[in-house]
């Protein structure tokens, strides 16, 4: 049986990752720092998920154990050691705290002679984040390590995507997740491509699909969010079940389809079915996702490169609209969560300084007309 190691232990892991993996026969070591959950997999060697759909039929995860990395480090080098394949998802900030940990396990396969090629999917929200992982697992690395990671270790990027809301369960390892999943993984970066998972899509050019998720799937949601908060909504359903919501929602998508079609040459047609399913995957009456969960780290998704400047900047660049993001971004300027660290910061900063100076620190945009119109849009 094949092994894989994969970094993440949470919801998304389990429930996405993990069952992917265990429909294509491997063993799973789940590396996380959550003692509850690595001594609930070293216990049980098994989970259960739960489909949110007609009948919530239950899939039963087995053959997986758990390695705490904070206590136990030296066991997830041995894994890596004798992997086949290696998966993450952990949160892109997280990334730079495993390089180290990935860097030592690629130096003991060289030590071990293990020359079979690896290849380290980074499965998170960010365009590019197994390049990012590589480019912070050379920093650890040896000349020796570099030039053995450059034969044999491919860090392919990778576009994911199924909502996996937050939740609470008795069962810390039981996890509900939606019907519908995508995997794509780009072919050229990989080091290992007769190693192909029943389920997952190999592309030769990842980042139309990418973009194609990250612009509606996380755009979309993100919009349905910060809207939905601002009429009061404390679940996605719920924010859509408002009409003005909904109005909104479905106009970013439509921004974001010029941008695809123009960019990418995507179909006009497929496009349109593929935001009708994003849509009603948003308002699966199975699966209650709170906005909260959906509207936390507002920072990080008014970054450059996230899902909101980026199809900005990149319709403008095209002299197609954007109105209905510039809109979405009021609305995540006047979002307020006392509980998310970001969202109080945001909040901080907007008293204590200048709103331009704010728009351009977090938004990263120095463009003095873009700055502008998105100073209009924040002040309303």
């Amino acid at each position: 049986m094949k092994k894989a190691v994969h970094f993440g232990a949470g919801n998304i892991g389990r429930g996405f990752i993990g069952e992917i993996l265990f429909e294509n026969d491997f063993e799973i070591a789940f590396v996380d720092v959550n003692e509850k959950i690595i001594n609930a997999l070293n216990q049980r060697n098994s989970y259960e998920i739960e489909i949110a759909e007609e009948g919530q039929r239950h899939i039963r995860v087995s053959g997986v154990r758990g390695i705490n990395n904070g206590t136990h480090p030296e066991e997830v080098v041995a894994a890596i050691v004798e992997a086949d394949l290696v998966t993450t998802a952990i949160g892109p900030n997280i990334l730079p705290f495993i390089a180290g940990l990935i860097a030592q396990g690629i130096e003991a396969r060289q030590v071990a002679g293990n020359t079979q090629p690896l290849d380290i999917l980074a499965c998170e929200n960010m365009i590019g984040a197994s390049r990012f992982l590589y480019e912070e697992v050379q920093k650890h690395l040896s000349e020796a390590g570099l030039a053995f990671a450059g034969e044999y270790i491919g860090f392919p990027n990778v576009a994911v995507d199924r909502i996996v809301p937050a939740q609470s369960h008795e069962d810390p390892l039981f996890v509900v997740v939606e019907p519908f999943n995508e995997w794509v993984v780009e072919t050229h970066a990989m080091k290992n491509p007769d190693l192909k998972l029943a389920k997952v899509h190999y592309e030769a050019d990842l980042e139309p699909f990418i973009e194609r998720k990250l612009f509606s799937v996380n755009s979309g949601h993100a919009t349905s969010a910060y809207i939905g908060a601002h009429f009061g909504a404390k679940t996605i359903l719920e924010a859509l079940e408002n009409p003005a919501v909904k109005t909104k929602v479905e106009a970013v998508l439509a921004e974001i389809r010029s941008l695809l079609i123009a960019k990418w040459g995507f179909e006009e047609a497929a496009l349109e079915d593929y935001h009708k399913i994003i849509i009603s995957r948003f308002e699966n009456p199975f699966i209650v996702d709170d906005v909260a969960r959906v509207a936390r780290t507002p920072i990080r998704k008014l970054g450059y490169d996230e899902r909101f400047i980026r199809p900005i900047r990149e319709l403008r660049e095209r002299g197609l609209s954007y109105a209905a993001l510039l809109e979405t971004v009021r609305y995540i300027f006047e979002y307020r969560d006392e509980t998310d660290a970001q969202s109080v910061e945001l909040q901080e900063l907007l008293a204590q300084e200048p709103l331009a100076t704010v728009v351009q620190k977090v938004t990263g945009v120095t463009d003095p007309s873009l700055v502008a119109e998105l100073l209009a849009a924040v002040e309303g």
